[in-house]
Order: structure tokens, then C-alpha cells, then sequence
């Protein structure tokens, strides 16, 4: 009787684990997909309109059925937030990211991605939304982790190196339209892609700054907030790619690869990882869901190397190597910062109770110190700790 009770816990605690490695498997591939269908032509501008529309229809009807009740009034103020959500999400960051994406090579764009949490975390200290106090060293890890990210981009961006050889890559042929063919690639458009990924990356962590004040009004709205910002993203593309396209043969789709890149990006990315992602993140945590990042990045390697002969060069191994050691170093400085904050919050009951307040503040002091270690998976309501809790809790997914 022992065995199965056994099994079923393991299985109960290993389900995060394999939800993340699906995910990561999925981030992958729209990696390949979307990198296929930019080699194939398709402007990356009409696959950002095609992608967030997918992902409008799919989520806007779960929003509709799980949270019609008790909507927040979208005043002028809350437009605005959600306006300039959509621009740096499906308009800035989409836009660069398939642009870079289009110029260097799936596994380079993941690598540049890890770069995320330390951007997001300098733009919080420049927003005075993150403590800073030099003597902890959870607070060096993250500064040195940032430095280390930060030099491995530019290790990545200025130097390409000798190509490392795959052992499977030398008998691999496919088709040519797949392949990235490094050689027509100049070093120019190669800097010019980097550039591109580090401005995506960029508008990336500035939507987390911002949807840190957004989640304020939608706290359990998050799937209408989602649905809104990707139809709002969905209308602000089409306006971009008006200007940027003249030609309205670039808004053709058929049954081919470019609607299956879009589909997939707006339903699997955008969508089900979203939901996916949230139910981790409430169980184990943004630091434990961030920790995830890098493997996409091996997967893309792997499967870019099979279907794309994708050329890995030695500079991008090293640069990768080191925004690797970067990230984990943030990630351990948040996650340090999330213990010492919730071991902080459970002091606070006890010295409620002791105090013998009055009972009707009491409940209201434990139930918000409850509510944000629900919300945010720490024990403060700061804006700088609401942010780690975003960190992967994305209003649109790459």
C-alpha cells in the first residue's frame, strides 16, 4: 500500500518540474518555426499581427467565462497603462526580437533572452523600485550576476569566433530555404541583430516594470488584462505594419509554415503558457520558474542544429556560458530575498498577537500579509518585491 501512495507524491511534486520542461520545449519551438518562416520570406511585422491575434482569440473567451464578474472600470489612467503594455510587449518587443531573430540565429536569441531578470532588475534600481543594500550579499550577487550577463551580451555581440562543429550537423542537409546560412550573413547584419534582441530584451523588462502597476487594478483579472493587451498589441502591429509594408501581398496567409509559426506562437506561447506558467509560478515561485530559461536555450541548439544546420559559433558558446552563470547569480540573490522577506512577514503576526491589537486590525494586517505571499510568492507588498513576482508571470511570452 505504501508503493502507490509513493508514487503519487512523487508524481504530485515532479508535475512543476515536467510543466516547466514542457515549456520549454514549446519557447523552443517557436524558436525554429518562427526562424523557418522568417527564412522563408514572411515579414516579421504581419507574423507579430497574426501571432497576437491567435492569442487574443484564445484567451479573451476564458477571460469572458472565468472573470466577466466584478471587472475593473478601464478609466483613462488604466488605458493608458494598458496602451503602453501593448506597445512595449506585442509592438517593441515582438517586432525586435523576430527582427534579431531574422538576422542571427535561434540559440543566439535565447542566449540574449537570459539576459532578462538582470535588465529587469537595473531598470527596477533606476525606478527606485528595488532596495539596494550593498552590505548583503544577496544584493552583490545580483550587481555581480548583472555585470557578468552584461559582459557575456557584449562577448556575444563583438566577437563570433571559430564555428564549433556539431557531430550529427556534418551529415545533415536540409532544405536549403531552412538553413541558416551564416556566410550570407554579414557581421554587419549579425551586430545589427544583436542590437536588435538587446532592445527587445529591454522593452521586455520594462513591460514587467510596468505590469507591476497594471496588476494593481487587475489583481484577479490577470487572463482580461492578457486578452486586452494582446488586442490592443494586435491594433497597434496592424498600424505599424501599415507603415512599414506597403505591399498587401506581405498579409497573405495560406496553410503553410507561416500559419503555423503564427498559430503556434499566439496559442502555445502566448496562451497556454501563460496558464501553465501561472499555476507554477503560484506553487513554487517566479525564482523556480526563471530557473527554466536556459534549457530552452540547449533544446534550441539541438533541434537548430538538426533542422536549421545551424552554425554555433565559439563566441556565442562562451558569451552563452557566462549570461548562464549571470542569471543564476540574480536568480540566487532573489531567491534569497524572498526568504529573508517572507521569514520577516511571519514575524509580524506573532508580534500582532502579542501586542493584543484590536482583533478586527489584526485580521486585516495577516490577511494582506497573506494575500501578497499568494500573490507574489514573498511576504511584502513593496513595489520592488511585487516585481520578482512578475518576473515570469508575462502578459505576452516569447
Amino acid at each position: 500500500m505504501a508503493k502507490p501512495g509513493c508514487c503519487s507524491g512523487f508524481l504530485e511534486a515532479s508535475k512543476p518540474y515536467f510543466a516547466m520542461i514542457s515549456l520549454q520545449f514549446g519557447y523552443a519551438g517557436m524558436n525554429i518555426l518562427s526562424k523557418v518562416s522568417l527564412n522563408g520570406g514572411m515579414s516579421h511585422y504581419v507574423l507579430v499581427v497574426y501571432r497576437h491575434a491567435f492569442a487574443t482569440a484564445v484567451i479573451a473567451p476564458f477571460a469572458f467565462i472565468f472573470e466577466r464578474k466584478a471587472q475593473p472600470r478601464i478609466t483613462f489612467p488604466v488605458f493608458v497603462q494598458i496602451f503602453f503594455l501593448a506597445l512595449l510587449g506585442p509592438v517593441i518587443d515582438q517586432n525586435f526580437y523576430y527582427a534579431g531573430l531574422k538576422y542571427t540565429s535561434p540559440t543566439f536569441s535565447c542566449a540574449i533572452s537570459n539576459m532578462l531578470p538582470a535588465m529587469t532588475f537595473v531598470m527596477a534600481v533606476i525606478f527606485r523600485m528595488e532596495k539596494m543594500s550593498l552590505k548583503k550579499v544577496r544584493c552583490q550577487a545580483k550587481i555581480v550576476g548583472t555585470a557578468v550577463t552584461v559582459a557575456g551580451a557584449m562577448l556575444m555581440t563583438l566577437y563570433k569566433g571559430p564555428i564549433v562543429e556539431m557531430v550529427w550537423s556534418k551529415h545533415i542537409h536540409p532544405p536549403k530555404s531552412y538553413a541558416t546560412n551564416s556566410s550570407a550573413n554579414s557581421d554587419k547584419d549579425w551586430f545589427k541583430g544583436s542590437i536588435f534582441l538587446i532592445i527587445a530584451t529591454l522593452a521586455w523588462s520594462g513591460l514587467f516594470v510596468l505590469q507591476t502597476h497594471a496588476l494593481k487594478t487587475y489583481k484577479n483579472h490577470q487572463l482580461s488584462l492578457t486578452s486586452l493587451v494582446c488586442f490592443v498589441g494586435t491594433l497597434q502591429a496592424i498600424a505599424v505594419t501599415f507603415v512599414m509594408e506597403h505591399k498587401t501581398s506581405v498579409w497573405k496567409i495560406g496553410f503553410d509554415m507561416n500559419l503555423l509559426a503564427a498559430a503556434y506562437a499566439g496559442i502555445v506561447t502566448s496562451s497556454i503558457s501563460y496558464y501553465v506558467q501561472g499555476l507554477v509560478i503560484k506553487k513554487k515561485g517566479p525564482v523556480f520558474a526563471t530557473a527554466f530559461s536556459p534549457l530552452m536555450m540547449i533544446i534550441v541548439a539541438i533541434l537548430g542544429s538538426f533542422i536549421l544546420a545551424e552554425k554555433i559559433f565559439l563566441g556565442g558558446v562562451l558569451g552563452s556560458i557566462l549570461i548562464v552563470m549571470g542569471l543564476y547569480s540574480v536568480l540566487w540573490g532573489k531567491h534569497k530575498e524572498s526568504v529573508e522577506n517572507k521569514a520577516h512577514a511571519e514575524e509580524i503576526p506573532d508580534a500582532i498577537k502579542v501586542a493584543q491589537v484590536s482583533g478586527k486590525l489584526a485580521v486585516t494586517i495577516i490577511g494582506d500579509i497573506e494575500a501578497n505571499e499568494i500573490q507574489m510568492g514573498k511576504g511584502s507588498s513593496d513595489d520592488h518585491q511585487e516585481l520578482a513576482a512578475t518576473n515570469k508571470d508575462l502578459v505576452c511570452c516569447r
